[in-house]
């Protein structure tokens, strides 16, 4: 029986990938991907998203400004994000979240940001997908004082003990391309310790496409290959992780 996967975080509508999403999602499809969240993090990207998921109904959207881009356009582009939740648009509030590895913007502007769209999912009733980099011990403080909802930790990079924090406040944690790099052996431990019941997995395309077709535009028909190496990592089969992950997405997302 052919895999079943579910891609819990793409950049559909962002402009290297969009001008060529059609031909991406049939190969989606050939490859197994049922569903696909699309993340838009910009109001092009939000517009766009709209409309493709009108005309995609494998295809739900999650809308956030970026920890990097919220000095640049948090304000403005929050009213539309807030407006698409409220109209039920969007099935998660994200990509948000703390990244201390740039200085895009500033750390106080991103803390503000994140208060904001945690306040958005909580009246919403929309799981939070968290963008975190070097900055786990703030985002863990912030999400304890302001938010009791379910959330996602997006594209994991993180430590065996950060790994346990996202666990143990009953997050789902989501594995990407990087878990199949020749590097990531500290990553491939820590998916040892996730739960089936809180495991999702992304491409994050068009970036971080696996070891196989490392340097190439990432897109969802190369999912598979992240799921047989998680699998590998948990000594069970790629079926067991297809289906877990696959119910955990819609659970998350209303697919």
């Amino acid at each position: 029986m052919a895999l079943r996967l579910i891609d819990s975080h793409a950049h559909l509508t962002s402009p290297d990938v969009l001008p060529h999403v059609e031909p991406i999602l049939l190969r989606a499809k050939a490859a197994g991907v049922t569903h696909i969240l699309n993340i838009c993090t910009d109001p092009e990207s939000l517009r766009q998203g709209i409309l493709l998921a009108s005309q995609h109904p494998h295809i739900r959207n999650a809308g956030a400004t970026t920890p990097h881009d919220v000095a640049a356009e948090g304000e403005s582009a929050f009213p539309l994000f807030e407006a698409a939740a409220r109209e039920g648009k969007l099935s998660a509030v994200g990509e948000t979240g703390l990244d201390y590895h740039y200085d895009y913007s500033p750390k106080a502007l991103q803390q503000t940001f994140l208060k904001r769209y945690l306040r958005l999912a909580a009246e919403t009733r929309l799981p939070v997908i968290f963008h975190c980099r070097e900055a786990f011990a703030d985002l863990f403080a912030i999400a304890d004082a302001e938010y009791a909802g379910p959330a996602i930790l997006h594209c994991f990079t993180g430590t065996f003990a950060e790994a346990q924090g996202v666990l143990k406040r009953g997050w789902y944690l989501s594995l990407s391309g990087i878990v199949t790099f020749k590097k990531s052996e500290m990553l491939r431990e820590a998916a040892k310790l996730v739960p089936l019941s809180q495991l999702l997995i992304e491409t994050d395309t068009p970036y971080l496409a696996p070891q196989s077709r490392r340097g190439k535009p990432n897109e969802p028909a190369f999912l598979p290959e992240t799921a047989a190496c998680i699998a590998e990592a948990k000594g069970i089969s790629v079926d067991e992780v297809a289906r877990a992950s696959s119910e955990n997405a819609r659970k998350a997302f209303q697919f």
